[in-house]
Formats: C-alpha cells, sequence, structure tokens
C-alpha cells in the first residue's frame, strides 16, 4: 500500500518558476515535473503518494486556512509543512509566522498526522533584516521539534542554500526559488525524515 504523504506549502512546495501545482493548474499541475521536491520524493520512493499542495506567493496565515481541505481530508500519512517567506516579504515579522506555524502542528497532532516541518528556504534578494526575520523563525522550528514528539524538523534552507552562504541559493531560474537540483537536494532532505516516520519500503 502506498503511503499518502500531503507537501502544503507555498512555492517553494509547488515548485515556482518552472512547475504549477495541481492547485494552481487543476487537475494535475503544469510544467517541468522536475521543479517539485514531491515528484523527487516519489522518485526516489516509489511507494509514496506526495500531494502537491503548495500555491505561489501565499503567507502563512493563506496555506493555514486551506489545512482542513488540503490536508485533513486526505487523512494522510505525513505532512511536510514549509511556510513564512511571503510573510517576511511582505515585511511581517517572525513572531506572526511562528504562531501560524504553532497553530498548524497543534492542529496536524491532533488529527494524529505527523508533521516534517522545513525550514524556509532563502531568496538572492532577502534584506539583512529579512534574512534575521527567517532565520529567527527557522530557529524557533527546530525548537519546537525537539519539545514535540510529533514534529520533525528538516533543513531545508541548508538543501536549498549555497554551500558558502546560508542567506543565497544554490542555483535559481528567477533569484527568488531554487532549481531543479535545489529542490532535488530539498527531497533528499526530505526523504531522509519522512522514511523515519513511514518505515522502509515495502
Amino acid at each position: 500500500m502506498r503511503r499518502v504523504i500531503v507537501a502544503l506549502g507555498d512555492s517553494t512546495t509547488a515548485g515556482t518558476p518552472l512547475y504549477l501545482s495541481p492547485l494552481e493548474s487543476p487537475p494535475d499541475g503544469r510544467g517541468d515535473v522536475r521543479s517539485q521536491f514531491a515528484w523527487w520524493l516519489m522518485r526516489m520512493r516509489p511507494d509514496w503518494r506526495v500531494l502537491n499542495r503548495g500555491v505561489n506567493g501565499e503567507r502563512s496565515d493563506q496555506i493555514a486556512a486551506r489545512f482542513d481541505r488540503d490536508v485533513l481530508t486526505e487523512r494522510p500519512d505525513a505532512v511536510t509543512i514549509i511556510a513564512g517567506v511571503n510573510d517576511v516579504y511582505q515585511g511581517r515579522g517572525a513572531g506572526s509566522v511562528i504562531d501560524v506555524l504553532g497553530d498548524l502542528y497543534e492542529r496536524a497532532g491532533r488529527a494524529g498526522i505527523p508533521v516534517v516541518a522545513g525550514s524556509i528556504v532563502p531568496y538572492n534578494t532577502a534584506t539583512t533584516a529579512a534574512n534575521q526575520a527567517m532565520q529567527e523563525v527557522n530557529a524557533w522550528i527546530k525548537a519546537e521539534a525537539d519539545r514535540k514528539s510529533h514534529v520533525t524538523f528538516v533543513d531545508t534552507r541548508a538543501a536549498a542554500a549555497a554551500g558558502d552562504n546560508p542567506d543565497l541559493l544554490s542555483g535559481s531560474p528567477d533569484g527568488l526559488h531554487p532549481d531543479v537540483e535545489g529542490y532535488r537536494r530539498m527531497a533528499e532532505a526530505l526523504a531522509t525524515a519522512l522514511a523515519r516516520i513511514l518505515g522502509p519500503a515495502g
């Protein structure tokens, strides 16, 4: 039986800019399928069915508003959550992102759904203040995962970032989003955590 994973998030879950998720281009999505970590996860683990529920440009509160529809109705074995970059991009503080993420983790926990909590991925035009806000959120995510048994932290920022600078993408078509290789590296990092939660291939 294939295990179901919902990938909930914004552009870096959707696969922007080379791919439109199924929510953005119903019913099956459109573009270069390699430009999304969901595709790479299923390539790595054919026994997983990963539902791409990313939407480009959404803030954490907009993502949270879709939680019941896009996560709970699917009854997944796990959910990946990456959110907050658009809040920061729009000038919102780290505290508002932390509040929303905390609520999302709690809602998943009450439903018995393990959470793989990814860190906010960098973008190349971020200001010093924006990078500080993202790092604050990411540090909180890691600490929250240490506190909550149903939450597992994955440093997707490090996976997509340049090796010599955690605030720059290792490669990008537009300076704002990972390239195909970046999405593949994100999938590798996420796959390790998901395999611990879901077990070996059957």
